[in-house]
């Protein structure tokens, strides 16, 4: 997660609330410590499970791959559509409350995938997961820049930021330790981490009142999971099932209908989920569309990664996560000491369409070297560029899209465009979970992952017109 793009997403949730004093308050530092844990049970969370995938799969047995990606896309789809309106929701209320509310919620949630006997249940417990960090996330933020003074937030935001760099850069590495004993242990890691910081919390926590708002629509929040769920769902099953089964074509008419209604809300409604208006602005409009391409190959090209290293080369967890780690480790490296200087330099755009050539150049790699012998330096050099890649477009496109609007919109802007990138993130995966479809040989199956990375790459280039058009015009004149 970027640094622009924490600044902003504390959503509805307002800085100028200020903390009622309490017995036992914690210090500004100490409340950056407690919060600091949200982030990072939720961006270790991330590339653990996608390196943890082919050992679930050797347990549950019956389990296609289109099952098992289900337990990716069931948190993106939740968390995206759920992080909009459980901030909003969230701000009407106690901050220091509704945090350690998602924090029990992911805690528990955990335990619940760990002791999953099924793939159903695993992912029922994963969307409540994602209910949990979807809550964690803008109180954490908001309960950071209440307890800080005007002039130390933006130093605060960077450490939380970094905190959760971290987490996301360990994530590969410890869910390869942690998968070689079982890969149960990548959700029961959470819970004592979970457990301490509610414990801490409750105690140390500074209450910060909640403000009379307009309460966020649970019908909008509905139509637009349903919308992506049954999208994504009819994606998943088209290779199974036909893309002109009924079971297919019923999906992709539900999920039509409902993002038509959703849509529709939007537009009409006195309290819209998500503010039309906002699309209005150039620029935000160019980010958003440049973010939902490269974020459907972020997507895909993390799970393809995991399962290549361990289904045709055959590799460990460990080695896998080892492999992957380089990638998310380049990513706050390059964002935090490279993407603000090479915007002030270059301007926006061309720090994006870098950011845009180095992840196809990634993909490019994998679907040109990569064979049925293990090739190393290809698998290594290629997580470089994502993350390379990764850490110059990402905390870009929020920098220009929140940047863009009126500081009454910074926070509902942000909120929108991560909803947008969690939702491409499912909409990837499931492309190219139809892409693999169930390869029966080797060559078969070797065959259908560089055709994935291909299409990926198309997918990503795309991203090029909207940065053009959108972006350049408006922000490098």
């Amino acid at each position: 997660m970027s640094e622009a793009e924490v600044e902003t997403i504390g959503l509805a949730v307002r800085t100028d609330a200020q903390p009622r004093p309490r017995a036992a308050t914690a210090s500004p530092r100490q409340v950056l410590a407690i919060v600091s844990v949200g982030i990072c049970l939720a961006n270790l969370d991330l590339f653990i499970v996608n390196v943890g995938l082919p050992n679930i799969a050797q347990e549950f047995r019956g389990a296609s791959l289109e099952d098992l990606s289900w337990i990716l896309n069931g948190y993106a789809i939740a968390y995206a559509a759920l992080l909009v309106f459980f901030g909003r929701l969230a701000e009407r209320h106690s901050r220091n409350l509704s945090f350690l509310l998602g924090v029990a919620l992911f805690t528990a949630a955990s335990a619940a995938c760990a002791l999953a006997p099924n793939v159903e249940l695993l992912v029922a417990a994963r969307i409540a997961q994602a209910a949990g960090a979807a809550l964690m996330t803008p109180t954490s933020i908001g309960l950071l820049l209440a307890s800080f003074p005007l002039e130390q937030r933006p130093g605060a935001v960077r450490t939380w930021t970094a905190i959760g760099g971290l987490a996301a850069a360990l994530g590969p590495l410890a869910g390869g330790v942690l998968v070689t004993f079982d890969w149960r242990w990548i959700f029961i890691v959470n819970v004592p981490i979970g457990v301490v910081a509610l414990i801490i919390g409750w105690l140390k926590l500074p209450e910060v009142p909640g403000h009379d708002v307009p309460r966020p629509s649970f019908r909008a929040a509905l139509l637009v999971t349903s919308g992506i769920g049954a999208l994504t769902f009819a994606i998943v099953k088209a290779n199974d099932w036909g893309w002109c089964s009924r079971g297919v074509v019923l999906g992709f008419v539900v999920a039509a209908v409902s993002l038509a209604a959703f849509a529709w809300h939007c537009l009409r409604s006195k309290n819209p989920f998500v503010d039309p208006a906002l699309f209005g602005v150039r620029p935000f409009t160019g980010a958003t569309l440049v973010m939902a391409p490269y974020s459907a190959a972020f997507g895909a090209m993390l799970l393809s990664v995991a399962l290549w290293d361990q289904t045709v080369w055959g590799w460990s967890a460990l080695q896998t996560g080892l492999a992957i780690a380089p990638g998310p480790l380049l990513v706050p490296f390059t964002s935090l000491l490279f993407a603000g200087r090479l915007i002030a330099r270059f301007g926006a755009a061309a720090v994006v369409s870098a950011g845009i050539l180095s992840f196809a150049g990634a993909l490019a790699i994998w679907a040109t070297c990569m064979g049925p012998e293990a090739n190393v330096p290809a698998a290594v050099v290629g997580m470089m560029f994502t993350g390379i890649g990764v850490g110059l477009t990402f905390p870009t496109l929020m920098g220009v899209g929140a940047g863009s609007l009126p500081p009454s919109s910074f926070a509902t802007g942000s909120a929108v465009i991560n909803m947008i990138r969690q939702a491409a993130l499912a909409i990837g995966v499931a492309i190219f979970v139809a892409i693999l479809a169930t390869p029966v040989s080797m060559a078969e199956r070797i065959a259908a992952f560089q055709r994935g990375w291909w299409i990926m790459i198309a997918i990503t280039m795309a991203a090029f017109v909207p940065n053009y058009l959108f972006i350049r015009r408006k922000t490098d004149r």
